[in-house]
């Protein structure tokens, strides 16, 4: 899968993702300080699936949702720190192929998905 990983997003998360053979960009090192907007045009552009901690994505995916390849995925939990929880972030998003399309929110215990329409 092609992910983009936003700022806020471990990097030894970054890391354990492209170690199990995905394609991550990461913002921190490719576009360091840029806007959410320019972020998610970005994920757009590439047809990547974002991975965020910023709750500020779910306003600006609507104004994206018409653009096809892309997803968002918002993590609303507090992984373990280290390689701990680098392991539980990386195993929670490979659980699923199905983020393309989707604005999806990782929750304790479960995953809320709405269609980008």
């Amino acid at each position: 899968m092609r992910f983009l990983a936003d700022e806020n997003f471990p990097g030894a998360a970054v890391g354990m993702l492209r170690d199990r053979g995905h394609d991550v960009d990461w913002i921190r090192v490719s576009a360091p300080g840029a806007r959410d907007s320019a972020v998610l045009a970005k994920a757009v552009i590439e047809g990547r699936i974002l991975l965020t901690f910023d709750k500020d994505f779910g306003d600006i995916a609507r104004s994206a949702s018409a653009a096809s390849g892309f997803g968002v995925v918002l993590l609303r939990i507090a992984p373990a720190p280290g390689l701990a929880g680098a392991t539980s972030i990386a195993d929670l998003i490979l659980s699923r192929t199905d983020w393309v399309g989707h604005f999806s929110v990782i929750e304790p215990g479960r995953v809320r998905m709405r269609v980008l329409a």
